[in-house]
């Protein structure tokens, strides 16, 4: 049951979060992709951009900000993951980015959404 509801959990952040980049201006290219060595949340366009967008999605900040999750060593595979999908695409964007969105819920349905950059 944890693990249902912890999927449903991380596909709402994720619909939050690809929404809220949407209205700043980016377009989805790509949800859910998944290959051998891991998963992208989302795939977006910003401008000549391409960015490789983590979505990290929590309760409660008990265990750390939804930001904390990402570490270098996830940045990395996060990096990893961008090439693979470059490749199997057979895109060759001006530029890439890896971002991250942490989604924080709070009482009654509130989430706080924050959206970082280029990690790495």
């Amino acid at each position: 049951m944890t693990g249902e509801r912890n999927k449903s959990l991380g596909q709402y952040g994720e619909g939050l979060a690809a929404r809220r980049l949407v209205e700043a201006g980016m377009t989805v290219i790509d949800r859910n992709w998944r290959c051998d060595a891991g998963e992208l949340d989302l795939v977006l366009r910003d401008g000549d951009v391409l960015v490789f967008c983590e979505v990290k999605t929590r309760r409660s900040a008990a265990y750390g900000h939804p930001l904390e999750a990402v570490d270098a060593v996830k940045a990395q595979r996060l990096r990893r993951l961008a090439a693979r999908w470059l490749e199997a695409h057979d895109v060759r964007p001006v530029g890439v980015r890896i971002d991250v969105v942490g989604v924080l819920m709070r009482d009654r349905g509130v989430a706080d959404v924050e959206h970082v950059r280029g990690i790495g």
